[in-house]
């Protein structure tokens, strides 16, 4: 087992894998391309009212130069969001349709492992659909470090995230579960400034060589098994600058947190650095204004934690269509 005494280590890689997005312009990532493919996947649920103007924004400023393919996947969404993002421009595949002979789960990593299943792209960028003042730097910012450094497998991105009068208030799932866990079980990862972004990319054959959890643990299994698989050399992050979205309610953060933590003593069972002889109980008690049967002015709401993965795509080659989206 690794020495978790790694502060000497995570500084040195803070320096050598942090950047920001103006380090390159277009023309520099134009020039580095060299033939390598770039898809880009926005999952997206319920976000209409945001998800055309990112495409748009990426089909008018890099598609044809930089971005080669963009793909919505749409993930049940209840109102117009696939009928916005074709009309912007981008290719919508419906969630369940990708490799419809699986089990199908219903979560932001399911909709990832699925859009990656869908593109072809050697390298695949990950956007969320419902950021409000969308730029391309996003996608730019995120491509610096893999078309121009080989030895970089992954980035993540972070930014200020206000919420209300806070300049950084956003991202308390990753102040209060995220950062705390990861410090204590993998110090390794303490430098990365949001763990939990979504907005990240990938190599292809590093994407297809880990498993995806379907929910919202997806994000903290990445970087886990990337470090353990990898290395903390082959990760770096770049400052996109802001980042304003949608914000969850407190009780959905709850339960986000759960499948983060879920996931993460899933994973310290793996490479077994936590071994328990009863496994954390997966059921979440959380209640809400309302009329119980005993007549107190809370109801008891029940939610399955239970984290499901999908393999490494590259399991599935052999005697599968690997982008099968009939």
């Amino acid at each position: 087992m690794r020495n978790p005494h790694v502060t000497p280590e995570v500084g040195t890689w803070l320096t050598r894998r942090s950047s920001k997005t103006a380090d390159w312009t277009v023309d520099d990532l134009v020039a580095a391309k060299r033939g390598t493919t770039v898809s880009v996947v926005i999952p997206a649920r319920d976000e209409e009212a945001t998800v055309g103007a990112i495409v748009a924004a990426i089909r008018d400023e890099l598609r044809g130069r930089l971005v080669d393919e963009i793909l919505v996947v749409d993930s049940h969404s209840t109102d117009a969001t696939a009928e916005a993002a074709a009309a912007a421009g981008a290719r919508v595949v419906a969630q369940d349709a990708v490799f419809p002979g699986l089990p199908a789960y219903r979560g932001k990593g399911e909709a990832l492992w699925k859009g990656v299943a869908a593109t072809t792209g050697d390298i695949v960028v990950f956007v969320d659909g419902d950021l409000h003042d969308f730029t391309t730097d996003y996608v730019t910012g995120l491509l610096g470090p893999l078309l121009t450094d080989p030895s970089v497998a992954y980035v993540k991105g972070f930014y200020h995230r206000p919420l209300g009068a806070e300049a950084d208030g956003g991202g308390r799932v990753t102040e209060l579960v995220a950062r705390p866990l990861l410090n204590m079980f993998w110090p390794e990862l303490a430098g990365f400034v949001q763990p939990l972004a979504g907005e990240y990319a990938g190599r292809r054959e590093v994407l297809e060589s880990i498993p995806f959890v379907v929910n919202y643990g997806v994000e903290i299994g990445h970087l886990i098994d990337l470090l353990e698989l990898r290395g903390l050399d082959a990760l770096a992050q770049v400052d996109l600058g802001h980042r304003a979205h949608r914000h969850q309610s407190t009780q959905a953060l709850g339960r986000m947190s759960g499948q983060i933590m879920q996931t993460l003593f899933d994973r310290l069972e793996h490479y077994g650095r936590l071994v328990t002889a009863i496994p954390p109980a997966t059921l979440l008690a959380q209640f809400r204004r309302g009329t119980s049967d005993s007549g107190v002015e809370r109801e008891l709401v029940l939610t399955d934690l239970t984290s499901p993965r999908h393999p490494p795509l590259a399991s599935l080659r052999p005697g599968n269509v690997l982008r099968d989206t009939a």
